[in-house]
């Protein structure tokens, strides 16, 4: 019985030598790993093939980055220009100077320039606590203003009138003559708003003495240099009694028209006087900035 189990234990040999020898050799240290070892392998497809060209590789891996996208920036839009501011349309405007009291009536038929001067400080001088309206002092006044004038016929002029106003220290006054009635008109109410001061109109081509004491225009005159006067403020020394030949006198801080106005103010009569200026309207007028 033991030739039986050689005879297998030979065979058994035999084929262990043969399995031997199909099989591939297998490391330890490969045969301990297993499976493991094997899922960590690349795949063979994603390998490079090494005789192949460089080139096609790198483009290959290029056309897999995705190529960003533009940046649109966007323009900006300039804002339209702001339209342009209306022009200022002239509106009614007003200036008085006048206050009660201020009116002084003229002690004779001569004394109405230094009534005018008493006038003049009066409407300046507007505390109420200095009135001028003593006849004693009227009646020196017109004999400093006939002193001050030349060809006078005895009397004042509108030189010696706007002498006496300067030296009073209500001045400084010139006086100026001006052909055109609207021209003198805006001369005169310029004048009262740059100044504050009353201005003298020349009357009856050089015969009389009034005071303007203020105005309305349509449009200030300190904004819009062609305004148009529509009204003058006035005082005539002469009141109530008014003349014959050149109408009524108004009464004090009357509102003329400058048709009203027109009647009894007019161009100067030359040879009433010898002067250096012009025919024209006469103004005793104060001086802005003197």
């Amino acid at each position: 019985m033991l030739g039986a189990p050689r005879r297998v234990q030979a065979s058994l040999a035999v084929l262990a030598a043969l399995l031997t020898g199909c099989s591939p050799v297998v490391g330890l240290d490969q045969a301990a790993t297993g499976p493991a070892a094997i899922s960590q392998m690349s795949p063979a497809s994603s390998a490079p093939d090494a005789s192949g060209d460089a080139t096609s590789v790198t483009a290959t891996v290029r056309t897999q980055i995705p190529t960003p996208a533009p940046t649109l920036t966007a323009t900006p839009v300039p804002s339209p220009p702001p339209a342009p501011a209306p022009p200022p349309v002239p509106q009614p405007f007003a200036l008085n100077l006048y206050q009660e009291g201020d009116f002084v009536p003229q002690y004779t038929f001569d004394w109405c320039v230094a009534a005018s001067i008493q006038m003049a400080h009066n409407l300046i001088d507007d505390t109420g606590g200095a009135t001028w309206a003593d006849p004693t002092q009227q009646s020196e006044l017109w004999e400093m203003a006939r002193a001050r004038s030349s060809n006078s016929f005895n009397g004042a002029n509108p030189l010696g009138w706007a002498q006496v106003l300067t030296e009073a220290g209500m001045g400084p006054y010139r006086v100026v003559s001006i052909p055109d009635y609207g021209d003198a008109l805006r001369t005169a109410a310029r004048a009262i708003s740059e100044t504050g001061g009353p201005v003298g109109l020349v009357m009856w081509r050089g015969r009389h003495a009034w005071v303007m004491s203020g105005f309305e225009s349509v449009g200030n005159p300190a904004q819009f240099p062609e305004f148009s006067v529509t009204g003058v403020r006035v005082l005539d020394p002469l009141y109530p009694h008014g003349s014959g030949q050149w109408g009524p006198s108004p009464a004090p801080n009357s509102l003329l028209t400058p048709e009203e106005l027109a009647t009894q103010f007019v161009v100067r009569e030359p040879r009433r006087w010898s002067s250096d200026l012009p025919a024209g309207y006469l103004l005793v007028l104060p001086v802005a900035g003197a």
